[in-house]
């Protein structure tokens, strides 16, 4: 019995033993790790393929037939009937603007839309004063569709250099030949008055019941205003809070008749003390008279 049981013991000579050894246990080991295995899989492949892309790059001649290989390719696809743009077209302007954005953006027709940058041609059109806004996109058919928002003029600006147009915010608009051009549009002057068009927009709203009588508003010191009427009369107003003097000084005229009197100007500038300055016909009859009942005590 001893016998049977040492001989299933011992191993059979001539017969491997199945067991790894430990050196080849560890080399399994350290395959079935997550990096080793990554890098086996794609690391290895992508070495090589970059040796072997490198060592083909190296060469001149095959570099530049690679070159023109893709330049051509891409010429085929960008010059494509569908990918061309044979005309521009522009929405919203007048002739005059509309002439100067085609002279902003001088594009040689036809073109592939791929060289075209829209965000440049959008910029270039922006920059123009008469154009607040642009919309620039590529319409089927091969349209370069440019829609634009031109900015309103709402002064007439008198300054050194001549006359122009300016809109609510005080931004140029265009050149002025003649006030006639825009007669229903107020009038400022002076240096600096492009910087409050805001504040003088709120001034001729509340001037309105002067009607024709008022000619425009005159920018003293880049800092106030001075509202200018019809027989050189003025109303000089504050540098702060302009528009509360104004209201002040029509509410009086038109209970008073204030500025329907021999009135040179009407000194708003001291809240606390408004002054009124006689025209100096008024001030000579006021002496006359004054000399008269001094004569007749």
């Amino acid at each position: 019995m001893s016998s049977l049981i040492d001989r299933f013991r011992k191993p059979r000579e001539g017969r491997p033993d199945p067991a790894p050894s430990r050196l080849t246990y560890r080399i399994q080991r350290w395959m079935l790790t997550p990096g080793i295995r990554f890098g086996v899989r794609f690391g290895i492949p992508f070495c090589l393929v970059f040796v072997a892309g490198a060592a083909f790059m190296a060469d001149d001649a095959r570099r530049d037939r690679l070159q023109v290989m893709i330049s051509d390719l891409r010429a085929s696809i960008e010059e494509r009937p569908e990918f061309m743009v044979n005309v521009m077209a522009i929405d919203g302007a007048g002739r005059s603007v509309a002439e100067d954005i085609r002279e902003v953006v001088p594009i040689d027709f036809p073109i592939s839309s791929f060289d075209l940058d829209l965000t440049q041609i959008r910029d270039e059109i922006t920059g123009l004063d008469p154009v607040q806004t642009a919309d620039v996109r590529i319409r089927p058919g091969g349209v370069l569709q440019v829609t634009v928002e031109e900015r309103q003029p709402a002064v007439v600006w008198r300054s050194r250099e001549g006359l122009a147009l300016l809109d609510a915010n005080g931004v140029h608009v265009a050149e002025l030949g003649a006030r006639n051009m825009h007669p229903d549009l107020p009038l400022v002057a002076g240096r600096g008055a492009d910087d409050a068009i805001v504040e003088a927009l709120r001034l001729f709203a509340v001037a309105k019941p002067l009607g024709p009588r008022m000619r425009g508003l005159v920018r003293i010191g880049e800092r106030r205003w001075d509202l200018v009427l019809d027989r050189g009369q003025r109303i000089m107003l504050p540098a702060e809070n302009p528009v509360p003097a104004l209201e002040r000084v029509i509410a009086v005229s038109e209970v008073r008749d204030l500025l329907e009197r021999d009135v040179a100007a009407v000194d708003m500038r001291l809240a606390a003390r408004p002054t009124v300055r006689m025209t100096e016909n008024a001030v000579k009859d006021w002496w006359r008279i004054r000399q008269l009942n001094a004569g007749g005590l």
